[in-house]
């Protein structure tokens, strides 16, 4: 336990220095060291704890850097957004809001190929309902998975701020989310003694990481920053769109099965089978129950049951063609007769 929670504190203390220079992505060094040491379900406590000091640290060492006319068009939007994420996240899977964050982070992959000159040439100031639109969903976002660095990063690295102005400018603009998840995290019961202690454990770290990363940002040159920022975003993409795309997997029980011309999608228990001939094309079936059927079709179907035992549906979809209906009659077990009606 002793060497865990060291293994956790020197960490921490690297992962916020890769934080401050990457754009976020500490959680990602952080969650599987927690992980052995408490429940998943009151990491996030943990974990908001040290982001939320790191925030306040980070404004200390460079509040001379904060661009507040960012924050004020910022934070005002985020904070009532993400009290509607936190209240979404009954009704939404966030797997598959992680999904599409992990495909957006992915599509920063071309700036890591761009010149200084462009570079220089794309930095502008966003007008003021950009600002109030990332705002909002920034705190959607983050009230939702838990997370906003690496994803508003791009926002960030985009706007001709210096790299200390970044660091501070998103750690004013985070640390009234974290406040607010904390809060939530409390009044829901998702926290522990064990998870308070850790947290402290991870907000020293971070005070001396946020103190200590001020002298390792000068050795770096801003078009250096920037590409590092933009790498850990399309790097964090990966590891998201792996790691969600097996929960998603697993939840959903989709598979993939194929056999000659015939390939059939399960997904929650439905399969959808896509078939392939050259006379027909692509067609795609799906398994319907009987009250899915047309009136003049659910008459036929109505004067086959008497014939057979079992009689199973699917609703056939066709480039070019009008939907048609194939039932699979069975008799002792056996197919015995299929029959095609549009």
């Amino acid at each position: 336990m002793i060497f865990n929670i060291a293994l956790l504190f020197f960490g921490t203390i690297l992962a916020f220095w890769i934080s401050a220079i990457c754009g976020g992505g500490a959680s990602l060094i952080l969650i599987p060291v927690l992980n052995l040491l408490i429940p998943s379900s009151v990491v996030p406590f943990s974990l908001t704890i040290g982001t939320f000091t790191s925030s306040v640290s980070r404004i200390v060492v460079f509040k001379k850097h904060i661009k507040w006319q960012i924050f004020f068009w910022f934070v005002p939007f985020s904070i009532p957004s993400v009290l509607l994420g936190a209240w979404l996240i009954k009704y939404i899977n966030p797997n598959y809001l992680q999904l599409i964050v992990a495909f957006f982070l992915i599509l920063n992959l071309p700036e890591l190929f761009k010149s200084k000159k462009k570079e220089i040439q794309q930095q502008k100031a966003y007008p003021k309902f950009i600002l109030i639109i990332i705002g909002f969903c920034a705190g959607l976002v983050s009230g939702i998975t838990g997370a906003i660095g690496l994803l508003f990063n791009r926002f960030y690295l985009r706007f001709g701020l210096t790299k200390e102005e970044i660091v501070a400018t998103r750690a004013i603009n985070e640390v009234f989310l974290h406040f607010i998840k904390l809060i939530i995290y409390i009044s829901l019961g998702l926290y522990s003694k064990t998870a308070l202690w850790l947290g402290l454990t991870i907000a020293v770290a971070t005070v001396i990481s946020s103190f200590t990363v001020k002298y390792i940002l000068p050795y770096l040159s801003e078009f250096l920053f920037k590409k590092i920022g933009y790498g850990a975003m399309v790097f964090s993409g990966f590891l998201l769109l792996i790691g969600t795309s097996e929960k998603i997997i697993q939840q959903d029980k989709i598979s993939i099965s194929a056999a000659q011309q015939e390939s059939v999608i399960s997904w929650r228990n439905t399969d959808f089978v896509i078939e392939f001939a050259f006379n027909d094309g692509f067609e795609v079936e799906r398994p319907i129950k009987s009250n899915e059927l047309p009136d003049h079709i659910k008459l036929k179907y109505n004067s086959l049951l008497g014939q057979y035992d079992k009689i199973y549906l699917e609703k056939v979809y066709s480039f070019g063609k009008k939907h048609a209906y194939e039932f699979y009659c069975y008799q002792d077990n056996k197919l015995a007769k299929k029959l095609e009606y549009e």
